[in-house]
Order: C-alpha cells, then structure tokens, then sequence
C-alpha cells in the first residue's frame, strides 16, 4: 500500500532520481509527417504542450487534426529530473507528465482546436491516472507558452468544469502553468501507434462536449 500510494503522489528535491546531463537517443523525423521531429520549425509556428494519460493514444489525437500540424512528439515534462528514461518516469521518482508536443501553424488551426481534442480525449477528473493508467505521469496537464495561451486554457477549463458538473462528474485537476523544459521521448515512442496499429491506447473521453473558442470569463 505504501509504494502503491507514493505513486500517486509527486516526489521531493531529495526523492527524485538524478538523471543525466545528456538527452537521451530519440527519432529525427516524425514517422507518419516525415517532418524534423526537434525542429526547426517553420517562422511563425507556435508551440503547444499538453498530459492528458498515455501519451500514445494523445499524439495520435494531434497528428490526425491534419491541416495546420506541422509535427507532434512525445516526452517528459513537469518533474525534476533531468533528461529521464520512459522507465525512471514510470518508477514515479522524476515527477514528470508523459506530454504531447504539437508544432501548428495558428493561421491554419486555432489553439482553441487543440485545447477541444485535449478535453474532450480524456477524463480530467481522475487526478494522477487516466482509467487503468495509474501514476504522476498521467495527470492531466496544459502547459502553456504565452500569456494568450495561458488565457485560452483557464477560459476552456472554466467552461469545461462547468459542462462536466452539469453530467455529475467532479472537480477538474487540470493543471495550468507555464510550459516547462521538455525532454523528447525515446524513438520507439515517437508516433507509437502508427508503427504499431494494433498497440495500446488507453485514452478515452468523457462523451461530454467541450465548448470552443469561449472567452475569457469575467471576474
């Protein structure tokens, strides 16, 4: 019970494995864009972060937007150990988010696109686990990279909290906050589940519509 519950907590300075100094091997070109996967990216082009559980079935959720995606990546955010292994993440001593990286071109697809396919793919109810998948790598996260984003995001939180209270579900744990050093996922993670077709996805939604594009609420 003890190390199941320490799982589900975020480990201190003192708990959290070393890491290393070096990033860890990871793929040059994304598999189903054929695009650079750490860039560079086109002028203009914003960048997106978002936890929403395994970030398998969450990339897939992005590159399939089409139009206006430029690339998607997975990785580890939002802990304290420097350039971790997929196996550290999942021992719960790094503190990080398994996170989707989207690279989109606003003028084609809004941001408020991106925040309705995070919403509506997953339950942010559920705190650090998305259904069977349990542990501090699975909270649901918006990491953000601007001030607009960082309003877009609680304007969509707000308006989702409500939509979800009004189907009985429970407070959202979504955390917002700025947008933390990434550190690209091993290869084989990258575009999972279309190097392998019939893989694991435990991603799934609530059924519950998430408004877009809702303005920002007033105090």
């Amino acid at each position: 019970m003890f190390g199941f519950k320490k799982k589900l907590e975020m480990p201190s300075a003192e708990e959290a494995l070393p890491g290393r100094s070096t990033p860890i091997p990871t793929a040059e070109r994304h598999f189903v864009l054929g695009r650079p996967l750490q860039g560079p990216y086109p002028q203009g082009f914003a960048h997106a972060l978002f936890g929403m559980g395994c970030f398998w079935g969450a990339e897939r959720k992005f590159w399939e937007l089409g139009e206006g995606i430029f690339v998607t990546a997975v990785g580890y955010a939002g802990g304290l150990t420097p350039n971790p292994t997929y196996e550290e993440v999942c021992s719960g001593r790094t503190g990080h988010n398994e996170v989707v990286l989207v690279i989109f071109d606003p003028s084609r697809i809004p941001y408020e696109r991106l925040l309705n396919t995070f919403w509506e793919n997953h339950d942010p109810t559920q705190g650090m686990r998305q259904g069977n998948d349990v542990g501090t790598q699975y909270r649901s996260a918006i990491y953000t990279f601007d001030p607009a984003q960082r309003a877009a995001a609680e304007a969509s939180k707000a308006a989702y909290t409500k939509a979800l209270r009004a189907k009985g579900y429970g407070p959202v744990t979504t955390e917002i906050c700025d947008a933390p050093p990434l550190y690209f996922a091993e290869d084989y993670h990258q575009q999972y589940l279309a190097k392998n077709p019939m893989g694991y996805c435990g991603l799934g939604g609530t059924g519950v519509s998430c408004p877009v594009g809702i303005a920002v609420p007033a105090a």
